[in-house]
């Protein structure tokens, strides 16, 4: 299927005025057309979705044309929206982009950073910012389990199988140790991590598989707890995961595709772009090194075997 590029006024010249791509199919015919950008929702409680609008609205004024902003439903269906052309930049989880890259259905244009976390005490380190994360393994602090291979036979609350730190990486890395938690473990599904959480927290499951830093960034959710003090680390994964992608159709018109790089590099720079950015926990943005992500197809394979 083609995917659609739309189309934006520039300025050529001081009397010629030509199109340049802004989401939609490629066309000659000119006129205002709308860009679509996705994400998906580190959380299903609704609020993220009250945040879409500014960010639609924030992403209209610097790209100068319509932007519509959707959230997905799971990891799959970005994907999905990414191959049909139904989106044309998607804020990429790193599994759920090495699918569509692998579709020949998106390419990365910058890689998300994200506060740095110390491993020993799981705070965040002060001004420093990193490319890529952990996966953590997360318990009771009052839990008997102490390493990785104590897991056998247990309850695991994890995200979706396309979530590389909430399945994939802790998955994989489990297999390395001879346990397959497919068989060996009884894992749920459930939908956010505030929901795996309080899963670990009420006794329902032993532990969940959740991103570096969680319990800082779910905090202010858990009124009755202090998730530092009532969640431990189990487990860091030895893999390090790239972080999120700004990913946007492959056949995108190279002169949007430098725009829309341009807008989400000085979004650190404003307030109303670190409103944006905070929907995702993003401190600031970099150029994509695409081969970060081979990382994530290697992992996934073992975590399907």
């Amino acid at each position: 299927m083609k995917k659609k590029v739309v189309v934006c006024t520039l300025a050529l010249g001081l009397s010629l005025l030509a199109l340049a791509g802004c989401g939609g199919k490629k066309e000659a015919s000119a006129g205002a057309k709308e860009l679509n950008v996705q994400f998906v929702p580190t959380n299903n409680d609704g609020s993220m979705e009250a945040k879409a609008k500014p960010f639609a609205e924030y992403l209209s004024e610097k790209l100068g044309c319509k932007v519509n902003v959707t959230l997905a439903t799971d990891y799959s269906t970005i994907v999905e929206a990414m191959a049909s052309g139904k989106v044309d930049i998607g804020i990429m989880p790193p599994a759920a982009y090495v699918q569509a890259r692998d579709q020949k259905a998106a390419q990365a244009i910058l890689t998300s950073q994200l506060g740095a976390y110390s491993h020993e005490t799981g705070l965040p380190e002060e001004g420093k910012l990193s490319g890529t994360f952990k996966g953590e393994v997360l318990v009771k602090a009052d839990s008997d389990l102490q390493t990785l291979e104590d897991l056998k036979g247990k309850r695991i609350a994890t995200l979706s199988p396309n979530s590389a730190s909430g399945y994939i990486y802790p998955v994989a890395e489990m297999k390395d140790l001879g346990i397959d938690p497919t068989k060996d473990c009884t894992l749920t599904t459930v939908n956010d991590i505030p929901s795996e959480m309080t899963a670990v927290l009420s006794g329902q499951q032993d532990a969940c598989f959740v991103f570096e830093g969680a319990r800082n960034v779910f905090a202010s959710k858990f009124s009755d707890h202090d998730l530092l003090k009532d969640l431990r680390v189990l487990y860091l994964t030895e893999g390090d995961i790239p972080n999120d992608a700004i990913a946007v159709q492959t056949d995108m018109e190279p002169e949007l595709k430098e725009k829309v790089k341009e807008v989400f590099l000085n979004m650190k720079d404003d307030e109303a772009g670190q409103e944006a950015m905070s929907l995702w926990n993003h401190k600031g943005y970099e150029e994509a090194n695409d081969s970060v992500y081979d990382t994530v197809k290697d992992y996934t394979a073992k975590a399907a075997e």
